[in-house]
């Protein structure tokens, strides 16, 4: 603000107080300068405004649009496949635990020291009575017995149950994760293409209002350019004039040029700060859209996998089902 600087700032930059030729040059030379100043800040801000939309800005922001969306679409991706891989491990975990030690475990313990687990009837049985409990319950191939194959120590069995699983139980699994992550990426891919589409429109049409905006303060900043170049050729003719007292004709010029300039400056500082103003308000409302389409793209995925989920489920309990089947096959033999 005016008040808040020495007095003598007034006094050598305004032209009006000047009293002999130098005193008039000496305060043109700033004045001058000070058009062309503010001049250049209304161009610069000009420039910054309209940045945002040349073509290397536009693709840009389509690019960063894609990367959001291909990163949104690796996560799902990822969730689908953790899950299909979370119920082979529970298949799996399932298997060892119905072939597990059990019964096989309590002969092995007899057998070493003499007693098994307890029974639930109130003894600890010898290795005749664990192998004999297991002989009742399930036959003479029951799994865990100490020739049984079945036995999860037995490395062979175990690769063979391993590789009928993974030959018959996990390719279906596979292939679901495959459908619902299809169907995700297609998703995807329409949501992303409607939302570029929206993005580009609502982009052009702020450009178009900016567009305006600028043809429109252009002239201002030219203008005070123009007034910097008739302040210095004003400097250069009382240079030029001499010394001593200011010549009426120079003394009317220099006071008609004060006020010209308090006028244009007054115009270019106000739409100095209204333009930065509205530059904010373009720039926030360019992130609004870019945010809007994101969220456009995501919504169209939630919907998806809200949709498949539970034919996915479906499909994994199916999975298990045929495991447990295969399974019980397996042991049969």
């Amino acid at each position: 603000m005016a008040h808040d600087l020495p007095g003598w700032v007034a006094e050598l930059t305004d032209p009006r107080r000047a009293q002999t030729l130098d005193e008039l040059a000496d305060r043109l030379v700033p004045m001058a300068e000070h058009a062309i100043d503010v001049s250049r800040r209304l161009q610069t801000l000009l420039n910054e405004l309209n940045d945002p939309f040349k073509r290397e800005a536009l693709y840009g922001r389509v690019e960063r649009l894609k990367a959001r969306a291909g990163e949104a679409l690796e996560e799902i991706t990822g969730e689908i496949a953790a899950s299909g891989q979370e119920r082979v491990d529970r298949i799996w975990a399932g298997w060892l635990e119905r072939l597990g030690p059990g019964p096989a475990e309590h002969s092995g313990h007899a057998e070493h020291s003499g007693h098994g687990e307890h029974s639930g009837h109130g003894e600890h049985p010898g290795p005749a009575d664990a192998r004999g409990h297991a002989d009742d319950r399930d036959g003479p191939g029951a799994p865990g017995g100490p020739d049984d194959p079945d036995r999860p120590d037995d490395p062979d069995r175990t690769r063979e149950l391993r590789g009928r699983l993974d030959a018959e139980i996990v390719p279906l699994v596979i292939r679901q994760q495959r459908e619902a992550a299809e169907r995700v990426a297609a998703s995807t891919s329409a949501g992303l293409e409607e939302a570029t589409k929206l993005l580009l429109s609502r982009v052009e049409e702020l450009a178009t209002a900016v567009t305006d905006l600028i043809h429109d303060v252009l002239p201002l900043a030219r203008e005070g350019l123009s007034l910097a170049g008739r302040i210095s050729a004003l400097s250069t003719q009382a240079r030029q004039a001499g010394r001593g007292p200011i010549p009426g004709p120079l003394l009317e010029a220099g006071a008609e040029t004060s006020r010209a300039f308090d006028e244009a400056v007054a115009r270019l500082e106000l739409e100095w700060a209204a333009l930065g103003a509205r530059s904010a308000s373009v720039r926030a409302a360019l992130r609004g859209a870019e945010e809007s389409a994101f969220s456009q793209v995501t919504n169209a995925m939630t919907r998806c996998v809200e949709e498949l989920a539970p034919g996915h489920v479906r499909a994994l309990n199916e999975a298990e089902v045929k495991a447990e089947s295969l399974l019980e096959e397996l042991t049969r033999r």
